[in-house]
Formats: structure tokens, C-alpha cells, sequence
């Protein structure tokens, strides 16, 4: 499998401020929705205008968040975006990354509306069903496979946890959301675990999922070295793998971009070619001050 970048932009929204920390990008509308993750705003991208779209409300009157303000703590941090669609009508699903009690929530936007629930005990029956501490939770990508959610833990070999997924009724999980359901009808399981290889001695961990039309899921994946969910640290490698049940099929390895390694946290479909794929990506740069970038990938296997 090779993949190779044939664009890359900056991303910025009209009054200059960067796009913060991509964590995740699915279709909206007439464009692509790009989750900031240290936000409560998502940039909506269309024909190269990016706007901003609430997702949350204030926390504490904060939109904005950072460990230099000491407000990292607070943020929603949505780490998955997947489309879905509500009683005929499309939009996007956010999921927080459950690492800490402020991140166990989901909001479901739409082009005009947005509506956030609280999820903890859906997120402690993940971490049960991963057979992971709750502390050590920190779900990073999540994709549709037929009526289920596939929700995929991202990896951290320091602490000894595996990259791996578990599947929940997708049903289900939107009339909790909408206010329709209760958690415990929430089904979770199908615990799968995968082993994506090392580069430099950082094991590569899942942060983001696609499913392909052919029925078989593409991940992104970052060589991290952090010792827990919760701090960046220096990234030797980003990589795509496609995968068909617990089993690696393949992998590409990214090649650096002009100020390094791209950490390439979300993924989305474009279309389809003859033998591959042609994918948006979108690269947090772990500083809130640098823009987010947009890759357009092509991907061969």
C-alpha cells in the first residue's frame, strides 16, 4: 500500500485565527465539517471558506482552551467525527475522547442546530468492554460499519494499552443523544484488538477510522511518545492501515511535511478510484497558535 499527499493547505478561518488542533473531519452539507478539539466551535469548509459552527456550549464562559491558560482540563475534547443521519435528516457526530470525566459527552450538529448529551456510563461500559481502566480511556475515532459504531481506543504502549475497538448500536447510542433512548439500551461489544507495528521504537496507535465502501475500515495512526492520554509528546511516524477485522492488511507510512511529522488525526472519503481511495486528512499541530493543515491524500493498494 503507498499514499501520496497531492495537496496541503492551511487552515484558517476568515479573520485570520488559525484552525485549532484537528481532531476530525466528516462530510456537511455542501462541504466538510473539521473538529477542533480544544474548542467549542468545529470549522465548516466550503469551496475554500472556512466558517466557524457551534458544537458545544461556553464551559465557564470558555470557547477556548489551552495548557497555557490552565484551561486544558475543560475542554470537550471531540476526538471522532461521523456522519449519520436522525429522521432524515444529516449531520455529524462528535464524540469526546472519554480521557477525562469532561470528555465523556457526544454532540450531534447539524447544519442548523446542535444538541449535546452526557454519556459517562455508555464510556464506562466501552472501557469495561476493552478491559482498559476508565482513567485510561482515549477514544479517537469512530466509523460506521453497517448499524453499528465502530469506536476505536487509541493505543499507548508506555501504559500498556492496546490499540483496539468495540462496536455499539448505532441506533441506539443517536436516541440517547436526541434525548430519545437511555444508556442502558446502548449495546457494546465485539472487542477487537490491533497491532500496527513500531517506527523508532514508538508504537503506531489509532486516531481516526473509516469505513470503505468494500466493507473493510482505513485508520490513521500516530507514533506518539507520551506516557498517558492526556499529553502530546514528540511524533516519529504517522501512517494509514487498512484493516478487515482484527487483522493489518497493510500499511503506508506518511512522509514528512516542512515542519515534520504530519499527526494526521482525521480522515475522510472523497471518492473512489481503480485499486485505492482519494481522502481528505487533517493534521493537529499540537500548538494552539499553528494552524491546522489539510492534506488531500491518494491512497493505492
Amino acid at each position: 500500500m503507498r499514499v501520496a499527499v497531492q495537496e496541503s493547505a492551511l487552515l484558517a478561518f476568515p479573520d485570520g485565527s488559525p484552525v485549532r488542533a484537528a481532531s476530525g473531519i466528516a462530510p456537511f452539507g455542501d462541504g466538510w465539517l473539521i473538529v477542533q478539539d480544544d474548542a467549542t466551535h468545529a470549522a465548516w469548509s466550503r469551496q475554500g471558506v472556512v466558517t466557524a459552527v457551534r458544537v458545544a456550549d461556553p464551559v465557564d464562559g470558555l470557547e477556548i482552551f489551552s495548557s497555557a491558560a490552565g484551561t486544558k482540563h475543560r475542554k470537550p475534547d471531540f476526538e471522532a467525527a461521523c456522519a449519520v443521519t436522525v429522521d432524515g435528516t444529516p449531520g455529524v457526530l462528535l464524540l469526546g475522547s472519554g480521557s477525562t470525566g469532561a470528555r465523556m459527552r457526544a454532540s450531534l450538529v447539524t447544519p442548523v442546530s446542535f444538541t449535546v448529551a452526557e454519556l459517562s456510563p455508555v464510556y464506562s461500559r466501552v472501557a469495561a468492554v476493552l478491559d482498559i481502566p476508565l482513567v485510561q480511556l482515549n477514544l479517537e475515532g469512530a466509523c460506521l460499519v453497517g448499524d453499528r459504531l465502530r469506536w476505536f481506543q487509541r493505543g499507548n504502549a508506555a501504559a500498556g494499552i492496546p490499540s483496539g475497538s468495540v462496536d455499539l448500536d448505532a441506533r441506539a447510542l443517536l436516541a440517547l443523544v436526541t434525548g430519545s433512548g437511555v444508556a442502558d439500551r446502548v449495546g457494546v461489544g465485539d472487542r477487537r484488538r490491533y497491532d500496527l507495528g513500531t517506527v523508532g521504537g514508538v508504537a503506531l496507535a489509532v486516531t481516526d477510522a473509516l469505513a470503505l465502501p468494500d466493507g473493510r475500515v482505513l485508520v490513521s495512526a500516530a507514533a506518539e511518545d507520551t506516557p498517558n492520554a492526556i499529553d502530546d509528546g514528540p511524533v516519529v511516524a504517522a501512517a494509514l492501515a487498512l484493516l478487515e477485522g482484527e487483522t493489518v492488511l497493510a500499511t503506508a507510512e506518511l512522509s514528512a511535511l516542512p515542519g515534520g511529522v504530519p499527526k494526521v488525526e482525521g480522515v475522510a472519503l472523497r471518492d473512489t478510484i481503480p485499486g485505492g481511495v482519494r481522502l481528505w486528512a487533517v493534521v493537529d499541530a499540537d500548538d494552539p497558535a499553528m494552524p491546522s493543515r489539510l492534506l488531500a491524500l491518494t491512497l493505492w493498494w
